[in-house]
């Protein structure tokens, strides 16, 4: 019995062979004719890379030296403060959500390439008038396989996977963005506490001149419109730290957010200094922030999907194939089934081609194209973006740090000026109105030194955000594909 179930196969395979050489011979002469075609996945972006940035005395930095940039400033609780945002943040918690996903869908899509296997199994009772019940089992395995022949799932596999390594980067960007709102909320933090102390200091002398402009009107040697110029100053100022103190509050409040926990869970110390902007500065030429900036490299494989979006809808006007069959036992018990009953098998291939569509593949083919070079605008838009930002960041900073040397050169001259003023106002050589201009010019020169040296504090991090700082790629992305030609042009 088995030879001759064996023998029946095999008869029934040499009936399904010669059917079946007819369209795969087909397939290979169609696939050597004609094989659609990604267009260049380079995107030329055409944008002329300067050979280093205009205006700075720049110290070559690459991605390892501005991945942690904020520990330049030597700042414990600054680097605490990212390093907990890295892990809790929300929006990084949403995009790591979306790399998984678009790596699962990538995986997804690869599966398709290979063949599926199905088991399959049924049972049957059946009784016909005048005659016995009958059983019927079957059991087997269902294979299908479609042959890539002119590429349309590779292209379609391809897309995914580079949308799964732009999604990658876009987690990255997010990071870069993360690490620089915190540092700018930390930033502005200490900067609202060091003119709330400011202000307080100059409050304190206010008081004690508006004190000493009692005590002169009660003595004959002071007019009543001193004392109230006095108490008018002494208002304003406390209205300022007023001003201040909700200041500090809200920027607390960013900072909770940020790294992910509540208001009241977040610890600073108190009493920390400004942070400092590093004396040196660690500056990636034109060519290597590209290829470091995460925007950019996500823009990059964007148009890589994109291109191999347009193979796939060119694919998709040729014919397909599909190969499936099926190998199985049947029997009319259960032990018949299990003992080796009766198999069968069946093989099938199959050829469909588009004669007539109305039109859709060639417009489906036309709006990929359309994607594609959307895809290459967005690239050179972001290129673009990323110079921009690198040179405003430049230039906020050098307009920043020579306005930080006036500013303090200012405040110490009006910080002697006022004690001068005030000591010759206690001891009647001149008159309120030197002493109430001289503390207002003490107040605003060593308000604005504060808030100056916050802003150069927070340049020098939009600088590092711009050149890409704050994120490591992954060892499995390839960088970006930019050519490094004596004209420094991008490809």
């Amino acid at each position: 019995m088995a030879g001759g179930q064996t023998g029946a196969m095999t008869s029934r395979t040499r009936r399904y062979r010669k059917p079946m050489l007819a369209p795969l011979l087909l397939a290979g002469a169609l696939a050597g004719c004609a094989t659609p075609k990604a267009p260049t996945p380079e995107p030329n972006a055409g944008v002329a890379l300067p050979a280093a940035w205009s205006g700075a005395a720049q110290t070559p930095a690459g991605a390892a030296s501005l991945a942690a940039w904020w520990q330049r400033f030597d700042d414990p609780a600054l680097s605490a403060l990212i390093t907990q945002a890295l892990q809790a943040n929300t929006d990084l918690e949403t995009a790591r959500a979306a790399l998984r996903q678009s790596r699962a869908l990538a995986q997804a899509q690869a599966a398709t390439l290979g063949p599926s296997v199905d088991a399959s199994g049924s049972a049957q009772r059946s009784r016909s008038a005048g005659s016995p019940a009958g059983n019927a089992l079957r059991a087997g395995l269902d294979a299908s396989w479609a042959p890539d022949v002119f590429g349309a799932r590779r292209s379609a596999s391809n897309a995914a996977e580079f949308d799964a390594q732009a999604s990658a980067a876009s987690l990255g960007n997010v990071q870069v963005a993360v690490a620089a709102e915190v540092a700018l909320a930390y930033i502005t933090l200490r900067g609202t506490e060091a003119r709330l102390a400011i202000a307080q200091a100059n409050l304190e002398a206010q008081e004690e001149t508006l004190q000493i402009t009692q005590w002169r009107v009660q003595a004959g040697l002071a007019t009543s419109i001193d004392a109230e110029q006095a108490r008018a100053a002494v208002e304003q100022t406390r209205a300022q730290r007023l001003a201040l103190q909700t200041g500090v509050a809200q920027s607390r409040q960013r900072l909770a957010l940020l790294t992910g926990r509540p208001v009241g869970a977040l610890v600073l110390p108190a009493g920390t200094a400004q942070p400092q902007a590093p004396a040196d500065l660690a500056l990636a030429f034109p060519a290597e922030t590209l290829r470091q900036r995460a925007d950019v490299r996500a823009a990059e494989l964007r148009v890589r999907a994109a291109a191999q979006r347009v193979a796939q809808a060119d694919a998709a006007r040729y014919p397909s194939f599909q190969l499936s069959g099926s190998l199985g036992l049947s029997a009319l018990t259960l032990s018949g089934l299990t003992a080796g009953g009766a198999a069968f098998g069946s093989l099938l291939a199959g050829v469909s081609a588009p004669v007539f569509d109305g039109g859709a593949a060639t417009a489906q083919l036309r709006a990929q194209q359309a994607a594609f070079d959307q895809a290459r605008a967005a690239y050179r838009a972001t290129v673009l973006g990323a110079l921009g930002d690198v040179e405003d960041a430049l230039a906020a900073l050098q307009g920043d740090r020579e306005r930080v040397q006036h500013l303090r050169s200012a405040a110490e001259a009006a910080a002697n000026a006022a004690l001068l003023a005030r000591q010759r106002y206690a001891s009647g050589l001149t008159d309120f109105q030197t002493v109430l201009e001289t503390q207002r010019t003490q107040l605003g020169a060593q308000d604005s030194v504060a808030s100056s040296i916050a802003d150069l504090a927070a340049d020098h991090v939009r600088l590092y955000q711009a050149l890409g700082g704050g994120w490591t790629p992954e060892g499995s992305t390839e960088p970006p594909a930019l050519a490094q030609d004596e004209h420094h042009e991008l490809r």
